[in-house]
């Protein structure tokens, strides 16, 4: 997840009432809580698109799964070469257009083996990003709905119960990228196409792709029940094969949104923005050491996404992660409750406003799922962790998963078919 530093707040009122404003935190410091060592009711029309590169659940407290419409004129400045001329026009690509996009844009992840040794990925540390310069759509009327809420009450996060291999569908995604060695979290999801025996993993876009004038990140890999006897924790020495008790799966190929890879912060400076309302990504993976099992075989599970979810069914919510910064240390999986729906975050009232609950988790949270039960019953993926506060972290925010997120997975899922 994307930090936030934060720093002495403002108050004002929204159409909700009086509180401390998603809008003036954000100013105080909103960064990505990636780690590196790295109109349904969605509340506005989901105006974007995604840019390339599985499901069964329950729940218990929060427990994953079954487990026991005014659009802007154009696209931003600088957007990746071969898109259309406006988001309108992007929604309505056809799985040609966006075949010929992605092939323009190729991501290469070739195997190393043993490079992901259990010292690799235990040195995997978060680092902060730069707060944004101005608030989001602070207009300065107190009166005026901006898109944002006032800030949650604070939840502590619980540690979960081992072994993680009971809930294998959470998991950690390392990766190298250009400041050194980095640490997300991840989601095995539900692959229409291949019920069953999915390959895919969910997690946010800045936890593949470095944003504005980046590219994609290199030797990514999801661990899957990531030290689910805690055979690493406390400093021990472990055998990546403990670590790793479900295997290393390489990722294959990558989406993203174009948003994320065009506007998305760099990696070392630059202010958090509205690129964070299409932070999400979806892997497919391998494991080059497996037995030609699928991933959603090997641990077991996969979460459902839910697209367009409304956002006042959105309760009771979980999110997972792996926090890694202080007082955290990667090394063992958490998760925050709410038993309200999340409030709103907004830094372009044309997108989607983001999702919010209170949250103590840190950065390497970051691309860790949300859950919540569908109509049916079953728990499904509504979102990802993408920003919160760095200095005294008290919440989270993840972006609505609304048409672009879901054609950017339609197609995606179409091409692995």
């Amino acid at each position: 997840m994307s930090p936030i530093r934060r720093g002495p707040l403002r108050r004002r009122t929204t159409r909700t009432g009086t509180g401390t404003s998603l809008a003036a935190a954000a100013l105080a410091g909103v960064t990505l809580l990636g780690v590196t060592a790295c109109t349904s009711d969605g509340g506005s029309s989901d105006a974007g698109g995604s840019v390339t590169a599985r499901a069964t659940s329950g729940a218990d407290g929060g427990l994953p799964g079954d487990l026991a419409s005014a659009l802007p004129s154009g696209l931003p400045s600088g957007l990746l070469d071969g898109l259309p001329s406006s988001l309108d026009q992007l929604k309505n690509w056809t799985f040609d257009d966006w075949d010929k996009w992605a092939q323009d844009h190729v991501f290469n992840n070739p195997v190393i083996k043993g490079l992901w040794d259990p010292q690799k990925m235990k040195q995997a540390r978060p680092k902060d990003q730069a707060p944004p310069a101005d608030p989001p759509n602070d207009n300065g009327n107190g009166g005026t709905d901006n898109g944002s809420d006032p800030e949650p009450a604070p939840i502590r996060a619980t540690a979960v119960e081992r072994p993680y291999t009971k809930f294998g569908a959470v998991g950690k995604i390392f990766f190298d990228e250009p400041e050194g060695t980095a640490v997300c979290s991840g989601t095995v999801v539900s692959d229409p196409a291949h019920p069953g025996k999915s390959n895919l993993v969910w997690t946010a876009g800045h936890c593949v792709h470095g944003g504005r004038g980046g590219d994609w990140y290199k030797h990514i890999m999801f661990v899957p029940g990531y030290n689910s006897s805690g055979v690493g924790s406390g400093g021990q020495q472990s055998l990546d094969r403990a670590l790793a008790p479900l295997g290393q799966w390489w990722a294959d190929d990558i989406v993203t949104s174009p948003q994320w890879a065009a506007e998305g912060p760099p990696a070392t400076h630059g202010p958090v923005n509205k690129s964070s309302q299409y932070d999400f990504a979806v892997l497919r993976v391998h494991n080059p050491q497996g037995d030609g099992r699928s991933l959603e075989e090997t641990v077991g599970s996969a979460i459902p996404v839910y697209f367009n979810a409304p956002r006042t069914a959105m309760a009771p919510v979980a999110n997972w992660g792996y926090p890694a910064k202080e007082p955290f240390d990667g090394q063992e999986l958490y998760r925050c409750r709410s038993t309200i729906p999340p409030v709103r975050l907004s830094f372009d009232t044309s997108r989607p406003p983001m999702l919010v609950i209170g949250c103590t988790m840190t950065a390497g949270s970051s691309g860790g799922g949300w859950f919540t039960r569908m109509p049916d019953g079953r728990t499904g993926l509504v979102s990802d962790n993408s920003i919160g506060p760095v200095d005294n972290p008290t919440w989270e925010a993840g972006p609505y998963l609304g048409t672009v997120a879901q054609k950017m997975f339609d197609y995606f899922t179409r091409k692995s078919s």
